[in-house]
């Protein structure tokens, strides 16, 4: 009986390490490549920052977010089917991506700053040929991202955490409300 429990346990634990090993080279197959099949040839991947994998919009599938630059980020809107959205400018009063896309940020390395978020739909997620939704955020200053909890009208949500770029060393938060996506400030360093 405890050869029988310990061929199990062996086979179990030799699937689970295939299927990890499995998702986390789908997770290293975020290159420029699928950046352009995705979005479009006008982003390119920050490799610097990294992909990040959680839920997103709370429905149990896994979405990816992914750090990107841009020229032009409403140009292939229509062809790649993705919104274009600005939280930050729409949080400090219009985020019209349309007019908020032409401002020019004070900053070089903030130029052309894009977040590229994927609502995975199906067993596939969002390596899925036809994910459930696309969105590129623009005007976001941020020197890092993660996914991290966030407490959202009590309850516990999966958000973006940014880590902003400047002096100030702030962070806040992209979160998905049901309905579009909302930035929240944290607060700044306590240094």
């Amino acid at each position: 009986m405890r050869k029988v429990l310990l061929a199990v346990a062996w086979v179990l634990g030799l699937t689970v390490s295939l299927f990890a090993g499995g998702l986390a080279a789908d997770r290293k197959k975020i290159d420029n490549d699928f950046v352009h099949q995705q979005f479009g040839d006008q982003f390119t991947l920050l490799p610097d920052i990294g992909a990040a994998f959680g839920d997103l919009d709370g429905d149990g599938v896994e979405d990816v977010v992914i750090a990107a630059r841009c020229k032009n980020p409403m140009l292939d809107q229509a062809e790649h089917n993705y919104t274009v959205i600005d939280p930050y400018d729409t949080y400090f009063g219009y985020g019209d991506p349309r007019i908020t896309t032409t401002f020019s940020a004070g900053s070089p390395d903030l130029r052309g700053l894009v977040v590229l978020i994927i609502h995975g739909a199906g067993p596939e997620a969002w390596r899925s040929p036809t994910p459930k939704a696309k969105f590129v955020v623009v005007n976001l200053p941020y020197r890092a991202i993660s996914i991290r909890k966030l407490k959202f009208k009590k309850r516990t949500i999966e958000a973006l955490y940014v880590e902003e770029a400047g002096e100030s060393g702030a962070s806040s938060a992209v979160f998905f409300d049901g309905k579009k996506f909302r930035y929240v400030p944290m607060g700044g360093d306590m240094e």
